[in-house]
Formats: structure tokens, sequence, C-alpha cells
């Protein structure tokens, strides 16, 4: 996760299974009058509300994971299997902007009741459906207040704690993503096969509720006064991010159009989504990201290349096991539990070794570790190994995105200005969740390009280890620069 100070922090929010720059060994700021104290009085029931938010948020992330392969075989909804990942991930960059401007403008207070709001709708829809189509289109409003959900809870640390427990309260907010990390896959797979996977999305309905409950009287005691005049809505970035949210759902859908039998239509609405998700992205991100310029730009532009081959590959591994190797949905789980906690582990021990081991090495060993084990699954899928060789495997690359993902973060605020902060936290954000929804996007036309599951899942981890190959030679250039932001 990304952190920011006052109102720079509600351009953030974390990336789908990150972590926070306390994981990279930096003190909980025990020291003041407030001591250890997140679960006082003052804050017990908004730290206890909050939490709980950010673990249903990830719980939801992890278990569709699980439980998809299941659903897109009982509503035939292959051609959707990957926008029902890419999808969620693209609104979620409209949510995260439009809640941080907001909350800038009015406090934290409206954009968390719209957000939960939306958050809620969308998995009413999803756990309601009958279609593949129905479904998506569920996500997509879960993943619009899921992205926003993030950012006025982040707004809301810094409008109700004192700076002293910052650090505290963001390694709460860090433990509760590990924690579904390592029930959320089985437990989802325990709920598909003895009620129904539609429970996976009613159930945390139930649980939502009661936890934004938990914060409401902190959120009305925050002073509602609008910000400083300065602060207006910034339509620009706005208009950018659904730009981009646009193309990378055509991009998802490209493979589907066809014009009066025009073979080449579905290419050419590929070819325009991504040069138009390069040109919406830009605005987003530091000058010179996406020519991976060295020192700050190539951070985000590692971070973005890392995040699209893992989840790329990670969103397929279910599939691969349950389809090609008779798994049930919850011992598929199994494997995204077991890269879990190497994540967590690799994540704690990076953090003990501190300045011993440099940031610029944590990051090209991390990165080979993800791209070694992509390969592995690669050849896993296409010569049908056993599935133990791609679980394995699994394991090393969740060690290397715990080795490597603190360090970017850390590298993000060491590389900015007290008045870019917010702008590059936001861009570490968005270049993970954009660089996962095209990812997903371009493996959902891979997928549906071969004839037989054998090459379909070949070349999917094929392509994502494409991308890991080229974030390892991004990986060298991220080691030095100068604190910098915007243009």
């Amino acid at each position: 996760m990304t952190t920011n100070q006052a109102s720079t922090v509600s351009d953030s929010s974390p990336p789908i299974h990150s972590e926070t720059d306390s994981d990279a060994g930096v003190s909980t700021g025990t020291s003041g009058p407030v001591g250890g104290g997140i679960l006082r009085r003052p804050y017990l029931w908004a730290t206890i509300g909050s939490c709980a938010l950010v673990f249903l948020s990830a719980f939801e992330s992890l278990a569709v994971t699980t439980i998809m392969p299941l659903v897109s075989r009982e509503l035939d909804g292959a051609a959707l299997y990957a926008l029902a990942f890419a999808g969620p991930l693209a609104t979620g960059v409209i949510g995260m902007v439009a809640a941080g401007n907001w909350s800038d403008r009015r406090g934290p207070a409206l954009p968390l009741y719209t957000s939960v709001v939306l958050f809620v709708a969308g998995l009413l829809i999803a756990g309601t459906s009958t279609t593949m189509g129905a479904l998506v289109a569920g996500r997509l409003v879960q993943g619009l207040g899921g992205g926003a959900i993030t950012v006025a809870l982040y707004v809301l640390v810094a409008r109700v704690y004192p700076p002293v427990l910052h650090a505290k309260i963001f390694a709460a907010f860090a433990a509760a993503w590990v924690i579904p990390s390592l029930v959320g896959p089985v437990a989802a797979g325990v709920v598909t096969e003895v009620f129904s996977w539609h429970w996976v999305f009613l159930g945390v309905v139930f649980l939502v509720v009661p936890a934004l409950a938990m914060i409401v009287p902190v959120l009305r005691g925050i002073n509602h006064e609008p910000a400083a005049e300065t602060v207006r809505w910034d339509l620009g970035r706005l208009g950018w991010a659904v730009l981009a949210a646009v193309a990378v759902l055509a991009l998802n859908l490209s493979s589907q159009i066809s014009v009066d039998g025009l073979a080449v239509a579905g290419p050419i609405v590929s070819i325009a989504a991504v040069v138009i998700a390069v040109l919406a992205v830009r605005p987003l991100l530091p000058p010179g990201t996406l020519s991976s310029r060295r020192g700050l730009p190539s951070v985000i532009m590692a971070r973005g290349l890392v995040s699209a081959a893992f989840f790329g590959a990670e969103v397929y591994l279910p599939y691969l096991l349950i389809e090609r190797y008779a798994f049930s949905p919850a011992f598929a789980g199994l494997a995204l539990t077991f890269a879990a906690l190497a994540w967590a582990a690799a994540s704690a021990i990076q953090g003990r070794l501190g300045d011993r081991l440099g940031h610029r090495k944590a990051v090209w060993i991390g990165t080979a570790l993800v791209t070694g084990a992509i390969a592995v699954v690669l050849v896993t899928a296409a010569l049908m190994l056993p599935a133990a060789v791609a679980i394995a495997a699994w394991v090393f690359a969740g060690g290397g995105m715990g080795l490597m993902y603190p360090r970017l973060s850390v590298m993000t605020l060491a590389l900015s200005t007290k008045d870019t902060e917010g702008f590059n936290s936001s861009a570490l954000s968005i270049a993970d969740s954009l660089g996962g929804a095209l990812a997903l996007a371009a493996t959902g036309l891979v997928f549906a390009a071969f004839a037989t599951p054998t090459g379909s899942f070949a070349g999917v981890f094929a392509f994502a280890a494409v991308l890991a190959v080229v974030a390892l030679l991004v990986a060298p250039r991220v080691g030095s620069g100068v604190p910098e932001g915007p243009a």
C-alpha cells in the first residue's frame, strides 16, 4: 500500500495483494502521548470498522479468483472470464481519482458512504446474476466502489488519527490484506462447494454494513467544511481515468467484435484500445514512465509491469488446476494461499534486512523470482507436468512479490518531494491497477486465440512471462534518480 499525509493521501490507494510501507521496516511510531493507541477508546471502533472494510475488499478480490473457473463454466462465460477481473481494476482507477478529489473538497464522509453503497450494489448484482454479462456488470460496479473505499479510508486516517499513529493504522491495513490471502481462497472454495458461489458475493454484504456502522460516529465528528478554494474538481484527471478504463473494457471485448463479417474489426479495435489506454494513462504518471527513464519513472514502470505479469498469470492458475487437473475449488485455492504466505514471509524478511539489502537488488531479485516462477508454470501447462510443480513455483512468485513490492513503495516516497508525494503515490497505484487490467485484457484475447485448452493456458503464461522479462530489464534502472513529480 502507499501512504500520504494530509490532503494528498486522498489520491492514493493500495494495489490488489499489496503491502504498506511498514513492511519495509518503517517505525511504528509508538513514541508520543498517544503511545500504542489505535485500539484506545477514541479510535477503537474506527480502527475495527476501517480494517474490516479493507479485509472484506481484499477477501472478495481473492475469493473471486478461486471461484471464477466454476462460475465461468456454469454461466458459459469463458469469453468474459478475463473481463471479470480486468473490469474491476479499470473502474477502480476511476473510483480512486473521484474519491480522492471529492474527499479533498468535502472530507471523507460522503465519498465513503457512496463507495460502500456502490460496493454493496456490485456484490448484490454479481451474487444474484444468472448470466456472465450480469456478473461482469456487478463486478464493474463493485470495482468502482472498492477503488474509492480505500482512498476514503486513507483520508479518514489523515483526519482522525494523529500522525504518531499513522504507521500503526497503515500496518493494521496491511494485516487486513494479508489475512484474506491466507484464508480467502480456501474459504471461498468451501462456501462454493457447500452452498453456492453466489454466497461468496452475497455473504459479504451482511458484513460490510456492520463494518461501516462502526465508522459512522467518527465520520459525524469530522469537520465537513469545504477545503481551500484552490481544491476544485479535477475533471481533466478524472476524464483521463475514465478514458483509460473504457479503453481497457474495449480491449477485453475486442475479440467478440465483428462488423458485417469484417475479420480485421476485432484487431483494429484492440490496437485502438491499447493506443488510447497508453495516451490516457500518460497524464496520470510521472513524465518518462512509459519510456522507463532512470529513477522514479522506472520505479513506477517496474511496478506496473510486474503487477501485470504476476496477476495476469495468477488469475489463470486456479483455472488451470480446476480444468486440467480436476482440482476442487478449495484445493486449487491452496496454491494462492501458499503464495500469500511466501509473500508475507518475504516482506517481513526484507523489512528486517533493511539497508543491508539495497533497494535495487531487492527489486531485481524479486522480479527474477517472479519471472522464473511464471516460466515454470508455463512449462507445466505446456507439457502437462504434475500440478505440484506449478504450485511450488508459485510459492517463489509470491516470495518475489513480497521482496520487491514494499521496496518500490519506499522508493516512490524517497524519490518524491513534499509537493509530489500524493501524485507519485497515486501513480504507483494506478500503474498497479491499469497494468493488471491491461494484462488481463490481453490474456483474455490470448486464451481465446487457441483452439485447445493446453494451447490456451500455455499462451497465457507465455504472455505473462514476456511481461516479466520486460520488468526484469527495467528493474536495474530503479536505483538512481532525484526527487521529482508531475511536469
